[in-house]
């Protein structure tokens, strides 16, 4: 008996110890670069190199999106779809003033194919890989920024099927990748979407690429952008702001032009929303690719849910610039709300074994389902 009692004491400090020395990890892997990691000015500037020039030129490309499954082998489908961004690059040279940002939509190279994991991880590219070599061509050719989005696969995140947009330079080389940084959820009914996000993994991503790559800015001598394919979302635009974009370009799979014009006005940013064309009778409504100023002014707007074209606007790059600080946010005002606020689906919550992923949007709503802090988990409302 006296042994036991003796025990008692020393089992409760083993325990004890090693739930504080596990809640210290959790701390320490969560505070790991925002103690070291400079990401927003106090007072409202952000950095940027010199302007090469006054104002420059966007330009949209919307076109039509073929699925690689839908060809008889994939090399071909990819030389297919190359093709006709090389055609509609060469087209946006030649028509309207010379372009310094060609903007293709979420999906040129490899479309959007149905199934499993497994069955979709084929219609996926690398990158760097030879469709960013032929990109790269473009870029030089035309001698200015292309920016693509694309299913990636990538041999860090092994079987994980990635949203990733990509920035060639005016040298043809990659000049930036940017991670989708969460994928909207609640959305359907009956699936959730299974790509690979920051959010869904955000420490392990942190760990190996940084915290300032998560909402990262490139700053060109065009201006400071940044790329995404985030819908309804204003916290994400918020912090890409905070960081200094000054053009935001985006890429859709259908998408509301009220988010852009909203998001563009309400973060003092030009943005920029490329699209895809499906015909009519698909019932989907596509198309409709715009760019609109930090005024919430849609400055050109494509009229056509399914016909290919180009848009484009110049935008006086130094004249906005000039004086210019980040926007003015609620955020001390707003601060106690947020900080009580939980989001419904923690974040890493792919950060788990090759053979746990999630296979189908089936399972992926399982998934979430089970994680939820929310009971009963939220409905879609739109």
């Amino acid at each position: 008996m006296k042994f036991k009692a003796l025990l008692l004491p020393i089992v409760l400090f083993i325990v004890l110890m090693a739930c504080k020395e596990s809640k210290k990890n959790v701390a320490s892997k969560e505070d790991m670069h925002p103690l070291t990691t400079k990401l927003v000015a106090e007072n409202g500037t952000y950095p940027k190199i010199p302007l090469e020039k006054d104002s420059v030129v966007v330009k949209v490309m919307q076109t039509r999106v073929k699925s690689l499954s839908s060809f008889p082998s994939i090399d071909e489908g990819l030389e297919e779809n190359l093709q006709y961004m090389e055609k509609m690059a060469k087209q946006a040279m030649t028509e309207g003033d010379k372009p310094d940002f060609i903007l293709f939509h979420e999906f040129p190279l490899t479309g959007y194919s149905s199934g499993t994991r497994q069955e979709k991880l084929p219609f996926t590219i690398e990158v760097p890989g030879p469709e960013t070599a032929r990109i790269g061509k473009i870029a030089q050719d035309c001698d200015c920024y292309v920016i693509f989005g694309s299913y990636v696969r990538d041999t860090a995140w092994p079987d994980h099927i990635l949203s990733i947009n990509t920035v060639m330079g005016r040298d043809g080389k990659i000049a930036k990748t940017f991670w989708k940084s969460r994928n909207i959820k609640r959305i359907y009914k009956d699936r959730e979407i299974t790509t690979t996000t920051v959010e869904s993994v955000r420490d392990a991503y942190r760990e190996k690429y940084g915290i300032e790559e998560e909402f990262p800015v490139l700053q060109t001598e065009f201006g400071n952008i940044a790329v995404s394919t985030v819908q309804f979302d204003p916290f994400i635009y918020a912090a890409f702001a905070m960081r200094g974009t000054e053009i935001m370009l985006r890429t859709a799979t259908m998408f509301a032009v009220e988010d852009v014009v909203f998001t563009a006005w309400s973060n003092d940013f030009y943005s920029a929303m490329a699209n895809f064309t499906l015909p009519l009778s698909s019932g989907y409504k596509a198309g409709e690719s715009v760019i609109v100023g930090p005024n919430g002014a849609i400055l050109a707007q494509h009229p056509s849910n399914e016909d290919d074209g180009i848009v484009e606007a110049k935008i006086p790059i130094a004249a906005f610039r000039r004086g210019r600080t980040i926007p003015n946010y609620a955020l001390e005002m707003t601060k106690p709300v947020f900080e009580q606020y939980q989001q419904e689906i923690p974040i890493n919550h792919m950060d788990m074994a090759r053979k746990q992923l999630p296979q189908t949007g089936q399972e992926m709503k399982a998934l979430l389902d089970s994680i939820s802090r929310y009971n009963p988990p939220k409905k879609a409302t739109w």
